[in-house]
């Protein structure tokens, strides 16, 4: 379902303007990409419901005429939503060529109003699906938008991105993510918007929703437990199940790459991201070539617990692994 008020966030500003003021003469194929946590959907959103209102406002769709009252129920007769199937929601899921297929009489077609097309991840499209999509972005009806939204708009297909408009939604300075996520949470101090930031990419979507989650507290205690097991060669199941009960697989998994790349950098003499821990004594336990072991080997755990793998066998051969080093 669209939102047809979505948050209005200070960095889209230029885009939306630019947009709305040269509507309706603008392409036909609108990309927007960004960085994840850019409100990249939410922006891509607001612009479906501007674009398909029958009485838009400058800023937003007037959410009370027919258009948006379907848009609502999510009954639009001309909007078409395209991702991928629910089923097939795991790494690398692509969208299949017959739901663009599917597209060619809806975009082809005549009629009252404007008709658009959302298709997200746009990287989920595989060589077939990006062909087919080709045809559309060459031959649309009247009054058609199509608009992708990508993470990383140079992993789509040269043939795609030239036929499209680009609009890049996470520009934003350092400053204005730090006042936005401030003004967001007022209760934290200024050296914890700056980490949340530091390990968000910069984007304060994302360090918004990182403050809620319940690993970034037992960084520290993890790290502590992590260099025991390396120093005293001891007891990694028990490590292993003492950490299967204080964080899901998720939670657990997306601290610990977050570690293990911070590992990596320092081995590397970058900075790192978790800037508030010592890495010191751990990384003189392994060499270059172990982490990047452990990072790859930390992939196929991740598929392997997609295909139903017991996550505890998983985390068991884990903890195993950070163990047995020379």
């Amino acid at each position: 379902m669209v939102d047809l008020h979505p948050m209005i966030y200070p960095w889209h500003e230029q885009t939306w303007e630019l947009l709305t003021t040269r509507f309706p003469d603008i392409g036909h194929g609108l990309l927007f990409y960004g960085k994840e946590g850019c409100a990249k959907r939410e922006f891509a959103q607001r612009f479906v419901a501007w674009v398909l209102c029958l009485n838009k406002k400058a800023q937003s769709a007037c959410g009370e005429c027919s258009s948006c009252q379907w848009l609502k129920s999510d009954t639009h007769p001309n909007y078409v939503h395209i991702t991928t199937d629910e089923e097939n929601k795991k790494q690398n899921a692509k969208i299949k060529i017959e739901k663009i297929r599917d597209l060619l009489p809806f975009v082809q077609q005549t009629g009252e109003g404007w008709r658009v097309v959302v298709i997200e991840p746009a990287e989920a499209l595989n060589i077939a699906s990006s062909n087919a999509l080709l045809k559309t972005l060459e031959e649309p009806g009247e009054r058609v938008v199509l608009i992708l939204l990508a993470d990383h708009y140079l992993k789509l297909p040269a043939t795609i991105r030239s036929r499209l408009q680009h609009f890049a939604l996470d520009r934003l300075t350092i400053q204005d993510a730090q006042q936005f996520v401030q003004q967001q949470l007022p209760d934290i101090s200024a050296e914890q918007v700056s980490l949340l930031l530091n390990l968000a990419n910069d984007m304060p979507l994302s360090a918004i929703e990182l403050q809620q989650s319940e690993w970034l507290s037992k960084r520290s205690n993890f790290l502590s437990d992590w260099l025991k097991l390396v120093s005293e060669k001891n007891m990694p199941l028990n490590y292993s199940a003492k950490w299967s009960k204080e964080l899901n697989f998720s939670e657990f998994v997306t601290m610990f790459e977050y570690l293990l790349g911070d590992l990596i950098s320092l081995k590397l003499n970058q900075s790192t991201r978790n800037y508030d821990l010592d890495f010191q004594a751990l990384a003189e336990c392994y060499d270059l070539e172990k982490l990047f072991e452990i990072y790859s080997d930390l992939q196929h755990k991740k598929l392997m617990v997609e295909q139903n793998v017991q996550t505890q066998l998983v985390m068991d051969e884990l903890f195993i692994q950070l163990m047995n080093v020379s």
